[in-house]
Protein backbone atom coordinates (compact mmCIF):
# COMPACT_ATOMS: atom_id res chain seq x y z
CA UNK A 1 0.00 0.00 0.00
CA UNK A 2 2.50 2.70 1.01
CA UNK A 3 4.45 1.15 -2.33
CA UNK A 4 1.80 2.29 -3.97
CA UNK A 5 1.41 5.77 -2.52
CA UNK A 6 5.10 6.68 -2.81
CA UNK A 7 4.49 5.46 -7.03
CA UNK A 8 1.96 7.64 -7.20
CA UNK A 9 3.45 10.78 -6.01
CA UNK A 10 6.56 10.31 -8.28
CA UNK A 11 4.10 9.88 -11.16
CA UNK A 12 2.48 13.23 -10.20
CA UNK A 13 5.67 15.03 -9.37
CA UNK A 14 7.42 13.98 -12.74
CA UNK A 15 6.35 16.91 -14.76
CA UNK A 16 6.90 19.30 -12.44
CA UNK A 17 10.53 17.93 -12.08
CA UNK A 18 11.37 17.98 -15.71
CA UNK A 19 9.90 21.74 -16.08
CA UNK A 20 12.64 22.52 -13.40
CA UNK A 21 15.61 22.97 -14.97
CA UNK A 22 14.08 24.88 -17.64
CA UNK A 23 13.08 27.19 -15.38
CA UNK A 24 16.25 27.84 -13.67
CA UNK A 25 18.00 28.72 -16.79
CA UNK A 26 15.43 30.84 -17.87
CA UNK A 27 15.60 32.25 -14.75
CA UNK A 28 19.52 32.51 -15.06
CA UNK A 29 18.77 33.72 -18.49
CA UNK A 30 16.77 36.54 -17.58
CA UNK A 31 19.18 37.32 -14.33
CA UNK A 32 22.06 37.67 -16.77
CA UNK A 33 20.19 40.10 -19.94
CA UNK A 34 18.95 42.21 -16.98
CA UNK A 35 23.13 42.63 -15.67
CA UNK A 36 23.87 42.76 -19.62
CA UNK A 37 21.28 45.83 -19.99
CA UNK A 38 22.49 47.30 -16.72
CA UNK A 39 26.07 47.79 -17.67
CA UNK A 40 25.13 49.00 -21.47
CA UNK A 41 22.73 51.75 -19.47
CA UNK A 42 26.03 52.86 -17.21
CA UNK A 43 28.41 52.89 -20.24
CA UNK A 44 25.90 55.04 -22.03
CA UNK A 45 25.53 57.54 -19.31
CA UNK A 46 29.69 58.15 -18.86
CA UNK A 47 29.30 58.51 -22.91
CA UNK A 48 26.92 61.24 -22.61
CA UNK A 49 28.49 62.85 -19.51
CA UNK A 50 31.65 62.53 -21.02
CA UNK A 51 30.57 65.37 -23.67
CA UNK A 52 30.26 67.68 -20.61
CA UNK A 53 34.18 67.57 -20.30
CA UNK A 54 35.42 69.21 -23.87
CA UNK A 55 37.45 71.73 -22.37
CA UNK A 56 38.58 72.50 -19.47
CA UNK A 57 41.27 73.97 -16.84
CA UNK A 58 43.03 72.70 -13.76
CA UNK A 59 42.72 75.16 -10.58
CA UNK A 60 46.08 74.40 -9.01
CA UNK A 61 47.83 75.35 -6.03
CA UNK A 62 44.26 76.37 -3.82
CA UNK A 63 42.87 73.25 -2.45
CA UNK A 64 45.85 70.99 -3.45
CA UNK A 65 50.14 72.01 -3.65
CA UNK A 66 49.57 75.00 -1.84
CA UNK A 67 52.52 76.74 -1.11
CA UNK A 68 53.83 75.64 2.32
CA UNK A 69 50.91 73.41 3.00
CA UNK A 70 48.80 76.36 3.59
CA UNK A 71 45.26 75.57 3.61
CA UNK A 72 43.48 77.99 5.99
CA UNK A 73 40.50 79.97 5.37
CA UNK A 74 42.36 82.60 4.27
CA UNK A 75 43.96 80.94 1.33
CA UNK A 76 40.99 79.22 0.26
CA UNK A 77 38.98 82.40 0.36
CA UNK A 78 41.28 84.78 -1.85
CA UNK A 79 43.74 82.33 -4.04
CA UNK A 80 40.30 81.52 -6.45
CA UNK A 81 37.57 84.09 -6.01
CA UNK A 82 34.37 83.72 -7.77
CA UNK A 83 35.85 87.02 -10.03
CA UNK A 84 38.21 83.70 -11.67
CA UNK A 85 35.42 80.91 -12.35
CA UNK A 86 33.40 83.47 -13.75
CA UNK A 87 36.51 84.51 -16.45
CA UNK A 88 37.38 80.83 -16.83
CA UNK A 89 33.16 80.44 -17.60
CA UNK A 90 33.47 83.62 -20.19
CA UNK A 91 36.61 82.20 -21.38
CA UNK A 92 34.94 79.33 -22.70
CA UNK A 93 35.89 76.26 -20.64
CA UNK A 94 32.76 74.04 -19.87
CA UNK A 95 34.74 72.46 -17.15
CA UNK A 96 37.13 72.48 -14.44
CA UNK A 97 39.68 69.99 -12.86
CA UNK A 98 39.43 70.52 -9.02
CA UNK A 99 42.65 69.22 -7.41
CA UNK A 100 42.17 68.66 -3.72
CA UNK A 101 44.87 67.59 -1.46
CA UNK A 102 43.51 64.76 1.03
CA UNK A 103 45.26 65.65 4.16
CA UNK A 104 43.50 68.61 5.58
CA UNK A 105 39.93 66.23 6.17
CA UNK A 106 41.77 62.54 5.93
CA UNK A 107 43.20 60.55 8.96
CA UNK A 108 44.57 57.05 8.30
CA UNK A 109 43.39 56.14 11.53
CA UNK A 110 39.28 56.72 11.16
CA UNK A 111 39.52 57.55 7.23
CA UNK A 112 35.65 57.70 7.44
CA UNK A 113 35.53 60.70 9.74
CA UNK A 114 36.11 63.16 7.61
CA UNK A 115 36.49 66.69 8.99
CA UNK A 116 32.62 68.74 8.86
CA UNK A 117 34.54 71.87 8.73
CA UNK A 118 36.73 71.53 5.59
CA UNK A 119 34.12 69.87 3.87
CA UNK A 120 32.29 73.05 4.58
CA UNK A 121 34.82 74.98 2.42
CA UNK A 122 34.97 72.24 0.01
CA UNK A 123 31.22 72.92 -0.23
CA UNK A 124 31.42 76.49 -0.64
CA UNK A 125 33.89 76.48 -3.64
CA UNK A 126 31.60 73.41 -5.59
CA UNK A 127 28.53 75.79 -4.89
CA UNK A 128 30.52 78.49 -6.73
CA UNK A 129 32.26 76.36 -9.89
CA UNK A 130 28.83 74.62 -10.43
CA UNK A 131 26.78 78.08 -9.78
CA UNK A 132 28.54 79.08 -12.46
CA UNK A 133 27.64 76.42 -14.81
CA UNK A 134 30.76 74.74 -15.10
CA UNK A 135 30.80 70.98 -14.60
CA UNK A 136 33.55 69.67 -11.36
CA UNK A 137 35.57 66.84 -11.84
CA UNK A 138 37.14 66.36 -8.05
CA UNK A 139 40.39 64.96 -8.35
CA UNK A 140 42.01 63.85 -5.20
CA UNK A 141 45.59 65.04 -5.63
CA UNK A 142 48.20 63.83 -2.69
CA UNK A 143 51.22 64.28 -1.91
CA UNK A 144 53.98 61.84 -3.54
CA UNK A 145 53.98 60.24 0.17
CA UNK A 146 50.60 59.09 0.32
CA UNK A 147 50.66 57.84 -3.72
CA UNK A 148 54.10 55.91 -2.97
CA UNK A 149 52.54 54.63 0.29
CA UNK A 150 50.25 52.94 -1.77
CA UNK A 151 52.90 50.54 -4.16
CA UNK A 152 53.09 48.21 -0.76
CA UNK A 153 51.32 49.43 1.97
CA UNK A 154 47.73 47.15 1.89
CA UNK A 155 46.20 48.92 5.02
CA UNK A 156 46.63 52.40 3.04
CA UNK A 157 44.79 51.22 0.40
CA UNK A 158 41.81 50.02 2.39
CA UNK A 159 41.93 53.60 4.38
CA UNK A 160 41.86 55.75 1.28
CA UNK A 161 38.75 53.17 -0.31
CA UNK A 162 36.74 53.78 3.37
CA UNK A 163 38.34 57.61 3.01
CA UNK A 164 36.65 57.50 -0.69
CA UNK A 165 33.52 55.94 0.40
CA UNK A 166 32.56 58.54 2.79
CA UNK A 167 33.36 61.33 0.52
CA UNK A 168 31.32 60.01 -2.48
CA UNK A 169 28.55 59.54 0.12
CA UNK A 170 28.91 63.53 0.81
CA UNK A 171 29.15 64.49 -2.50
CA UNK A 172 26.31 62.07 -3.74
CA UNK A 173 23.84 64.75 -3.30
CA UNK A 174 25.68 67.03 -5.83
CA UNK A 175 24.05 66.62 -9.46
CA UNK A 176 25.64 63.43 -11.17
CA UNK A 177 25.23 65.16 -14.46
CA UNK A 178 28.29 67.89 -13.48
CA UNK A 179 29.98 66.31 -11.10
CA UNK A 180 32.91 63.43 -11.62
CA UNK A 181 34.80 61.91 -9.06
CA UNK A 182 38.54 61.14 -10.10
CA UNK A 183 39.99 58.38 -8.41
CA UNK A 184 43.63 59.23 -8.06
CA UNK A 185 45.66 62.15 -9.64
CA UNK A 186 48.84 60.24 -11.58
CA UNK A 187 49.22 57.53 -9.70
CA UNK A 188 52.86 56.04 -8.78
CA UNK A 189 52.61 52.47 -8.46
CA UNK A 190 54.65 50.92 -10.95
CA UNK A 191 53.24 47.15 -10.93
CA UNK A 192 50.19 47.89 -13.35
CA UNK A 193 48.51 44.70 -11.73
CA UNK A 194 48.30 46.23 -8.48
CA UNK A 195 47.64 49.72 -9.55
CA UNK A 196 44.24 47.93 -11.50
CA UNK A 197 43.22 45.92 -8.09
CA UNK A 198 43.81 49.12 -6.08
CA UNK A 199 41.84 51.35 -8.46
CA UNK A 200 38.63 48.19 -8.80
CA UNK A 201 39.16 48.49 -4.90
CA UNK A 202 38.65 52.18 -4.63
CA UNK A 203 35.90 52.53 -7.59
CA UNK A 204 33.78 49.76 -5.34
CA UNK A 205 34.06 51.92 -2.70
CA UNK A 206 32.92 55.44 -4.74
CA UNK A 207 30.07 53.57 -6.34
CA UNK A 208 28.76 52.40 -2.56
CA UNK A 209 29.06 56.70 -1.57
CA UNK A 210 27.68 57.69 -5.05
CA UNK A 211 25.79 55.08 -7.02
CA UNK A 212 24.86 57.71 -10.10
CA UNK A 213 28.26 59.97 -10.44
CA UNK A 214 30.47 58.64 -13.24
CA UNK A 215 34.02 57.79 -11.71
CA UNK A 216 37.33 59.02 -13.60
CA UNK A 217 39.64 56.41 -13.62
CA UNK A 218 43.86 56.06 -14.91
CA UNK A 219 46.42 54.15 -15.90
CA UNK A 220 49.62 53.49 -13.23
CA UNK A 221 52.64 55.51 -13.24
CA UNK A 222 51.53 59.08 -13.41
CA UNK A 223 49.10 58.68 -15.87
CA UNK A 224 50.73 58.86 -19.33
CA UNK A 225 49.37 57.84 -22.97
CA UNK A 226 51.71 54.97 -22.47
CA UNK A 227 51.13 53.51 -19.13
CA UNK A 228 46.89 54.05 -20.31
CA UNK A 229 47.51 51.34 -22.65
CA UNK A 230 48.95 48.61 -19.80
CA UNK A 231 45.18 48.28 -18.42
CA UNK A 232 41.99 47.31 -19.19
CA UNK A 233 38.74 48.99 -18.04
CA UNK A 234 36.94 48.15 -14.73
CA UNK A 235 33.53 45.72 -14.52
CA UNK A 236 32.21 49.19 -13.60
CA UNK A 237 31.05 51.09 -16.36
CA UNK A 238 30.14 54.31 -15.66
CA UNK A 239 33.64 55.43 -15.49
CA UNK A 240 35.77 57.81 -17.92
CA UNK A 241 39.59 57.00 -18.45
CA UNK A 242 42.20 59.77 -18.49
CA UNK A 243 45.71 60.03 -19.35
CA UNK A 244 47.79 63.16 -19.08
CA UNK A 245 50.09 64.31 -21.90
CA UNK A 246 53.89 66.39 -21.38
CA UNK A 247 55.75 64.48 -23.26
CA UNK A 248 58.57 65.46 -24.68
CA UNK A 249 59.33 66.34 -20.93
CA UNK A 250 62.41 67.98 -21.73
CA UNK A 251 60.60 70.97 -23.71
CA UNK A 252 57.45 71.06 -21.36
CA UNK A 253 59.17 70.91 -18.30
CA UNK A 254 62.40 72.83 -19.16
CA UNK A 255 63.59 74.96 -16.13
CA UNK A 256 61.67 73.55 -13.62
CA UNK A 257 63.10 72.66 -10.31
CA UNK A 258 60.79 69.98 -9.35
CA UNK A 259 60.82 66.07 -11.09
CA UNK A 260 64.10 65.39 -12.80
CA UNK A 261 67.59 66.32 -12.13
CA UNK A 262 68.39 67.77 -15.53
CA UNK A 263 65.32 69.79 -15.95
CA UNK A 264 66.73 73.44 -14.31
CA UNK A 265 69.63 73.44 -16.75
CA UNK A 266 67.41 73.63 -20.00
CA UNK A 267 66.23 76.94 -21.10
CA UNK A 268 64.85 78.49 -24.38
CA UNK A 269 64.34 74.98 -25.78
CA UNK A 270 62.88 74.84 -28.96
CA UNK A 271 59.65 73.09 -30.14
CA UNK A 272 59.43 71.19 -33.26
CA UNK A 273 62.71 69.69 -32.42
CA UNK A 274 65.77 68.39 -34.74
CA UNK A 275 69.49 68.22 -34.37
CA UNK A 276 69.72 71.56 -36.17
CA UNK A 277 67.20 72.92 -33.78
CA UNK A 278 69.44 72.19 -30.55
CA UNK A 279 72.77 72.30 -32.15
CA UNK A 280 73.57 76.05 -30.83
CA UNK A 281 71.85 75.72 -27.35
CA UNK A 282 74.14 71.93 -26.67
CA UNK A 283 77.70 73.97 -26.61
CA UNK A 284 75.82 76.25 -23.18
CA UNK A 285 75.29 73.41 -21.76
CA UNK A 286 77.42 72.24 -18.40
CA UNK A 287 75.05 69.69 -17.09
CA UNK A 288 76.03 66.72 -19.07
CA UNK A 289 72.48 64.92 -18.22
CA UNK A 290 70.71 68.19 -19.19
CA UNK A 291 73.36 67.66 -22.40
CA UNK A 292 72.54 64.46 -23.22
CA UNK A 293 68.83 65.24 -22.93
CA UNK A 294 68.63 67.92 -25.01
CA UNK A 295 70.80 65.45 -27.74
CA UNK A 296 67.88 63.33 -27.85
CA UNK A 297 65.16 65.37 -27.69
CA UNK A 298 66.65 66.96 -31.14
CA UNK A 299 67.57 63.28 -32.58
CA UNK A 300 63.64 62.27 -32.03
CA UNK A 301 62.75 65.27 -33.83
CA UNK A 302 58.85 65.86 -31.79
CA UNK A 303 56.90 67.58 -33.79
CA UNK A 304 52.91 67.65 -34.08
CA UNK A 305 53.13 64.15 -35.94
CA UNK A 306 54.76 62.65 -33.51
CA UNK A 307 52.09 64.06 -30.63
CA UNK A 308 49.43 62.61 -32.70
CA UNK A 309 50.45 59.35 -32.95
CA UNK A 310 51.08 59.43 -29.27
CA UNK A 311 47.16 60.78 -29.01
CA UNK A 312 46.01 58.08 -31.55
CA UNK A 313 46.98 55.27 -29.50
CA UNK A 314 45.47 56.19 -26.89
CA UNK A 315 42.24 56.64 -28.59
CA UNK A 316 42.87 52.83 -30.09
CA UNK A 317 43.18 51.83 -26.63
CA UNK A 318 39.68 53.52 -25.91
CA UNK A 319 38.04 52.75 -29.09
CA UNK A 320 39.25 49.00 -29.19
CA UNK A 321 36.82 48.60 -25.15
CA UNK A 322 34.34 51.40 -26.08
CA UNK A 323 34.94 53.18 -22.96
CA UNK A 324 35.32 57.14 -23.01
CA UNK A 325 38.62 59.20 -23.17
CA UNK A 326 39.76 62.53 -21.78
CA UNK A 327 43.45 63.79 -21.47
CA UNK A 328 42.85 65.98 -17.83
CA UNK A 329 46.51 67.23 -18.09
CA UNK A 330 49.11 69.04 -20.49
CA UNK A 331 50.76 71.91 -21.10
CA UNK A 332 54.14 73.67 -20.81
CA UNK A 333 56.01 75.61 -17.85
CA UNK A 334 55.73 79.37 -19.08
CA UNK A 335 58.94 80.84 -17.35
CA UNK A 336 61.80 79.30 -20.02
CA UNK A 337 60.37 78.16 -23.16
CA UNK A 338 59.88 80.54 -25.79
CA UNK A 339 56.77 81.55 -26.11
CA UNK A 340 55.91 80.92 -29.58
CA UNK A 341 57.30 77.33 -29.69
CA UNK A 342 54.85 76.85 -26.22
CA UNK A 343 52.24 77.96 -28.14
CA UNK A 344 52.93 75.80 -30.86
CA UNK A 345 52.70 72.64 -28.53
CA UNK A 346 49.72 73.59 -26.82
CA UNK A 347 47.72 74.15 -29.79
CA UNK A 348 49.50 70.69 -31.39
CA UNK A 349 47.90 68.85 -28.79
CA UNK A 350 44.81 70.21 -28.40
CA UNK A 351 44.10 70.27 -31.92
CA UNK A 352 45.14 66.44 -31.90
CA UNK A 353 43.09 65.93 -29.20
CA UNK A 354 40.00 67.49 -30.66
CA UNK A 355 40.17 65.18 -34.29
CA UNK A 356 40.07 62.18 -31.93
CA UNK A 357 37.04 63.22 -30.00
CA UNK A 358 39.10 63.86 -26.59
CA UNK A 359 38.26 66.05 -24.26
CA UNK A 360 41.07 68.22 -22.29
CA UNK A 361 41.80 69.82 -19.39
CA UNK A 362 45.28 72.11 -19.92
CA UNK A 363 47.17 72.97 -16.67
CA UNK A 364 46.51 75.15 -15.57
CA UNK A 365 44.34 78.31 -14.86
CA UNK A 366 47.07 80.97 -13.11
CA UNK A 367 50.03 78.60 -12.16
CA UNK A 368 53.65 77.98 -13.62
CA UNK A 369 51.46 76.76 -16.90
CA UNK A 370 48.17 79.55 -17.06
CA UNK A 371 45.97 80.39 -19.26
CA UNK A 372 45.78 83.24 -16.99
CA UNK A 373 48.99 84.84 -15.34
CA UNK A 374 49.01 86.69 -11.69
CA UNK A 375 49.62 90.07 -11.27
CA UNK A 376 49.33 91.98 -8.34
CA UNK A 377 47.60 89.24 -7.22
CA UNK A 378 44.75 89.16 -9.51
CA UNK A 379 44.39 86.66 -12.51
CA UNK A 380 44.57 88.46 -15.81
CA UNK A 381 43.78 85.69 -18.87
CA UNK A 382 46.75 85.58 -21.97
CA UNK A 383 44.79 85.87 -25.16
CA UNK A 384 47.66 83.66 -26.99
CA UNK A 385 47.25 81.01 -24.91
CA UNK A 386 43.22 81.03 -25.28
CA UNK A 387 43.82 81.44 -28.83
CA UNK A 388 46.31 78.40 -28.95
CA UNK A 389 43.28 76.34 -26.90
CA UNK A 390 40.81 77.55 -29.51
CA UNK A 391 39.40 79.82 -27.05
CA UNK A 392 37.07 83.31 -26.92
CA UNK A 393 40.44 85.51 -28.09
CA UNK A 394 37.97 88.15 -29.02
CA UNK A 395 36.13 88.27 -24.93
CA UNK A 396 39.87 88.91 -23.70
CA UNK A 397 40.67 91.73 -26.38
CA UNK A 398 37.73 93.61 -25.21
CA UNK A 399 38.10 93.24 -21.33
Amino acid sequence: MFRRIILALLTLLAPLAATYPAARANASSDGNAQAARSRDEALRVAWSRAARLRRGINLSHWFAQSPGGDYSENHLRTHTTARDIALIKALGFDHVRFTVEPAPFFDEAHPSELNAEYLRRLDDALDMMLGNGLSVVFDIHPSDEFKLKLRTDDKHVEAFASFWRALARHLSTRDPEHLFLEILNEPMVEDAYRWMGIQARVAAAIREGAPRHTIIAAGPRWSSADELLRIEPLADRNVIYNFHLYDPHTFTHQGATWGAQYWPYLKGVPYPSSPEAVASLLPSIENESARGALKAYGDERWNAERLERMIASAADWASKRGVPLTCNEFGVYRAYSPPAARLRWIEDVRTALERHNIGWAMWDYAGGFGVAVRKDGSAEPDPQTAAALGLHTQKLLGR
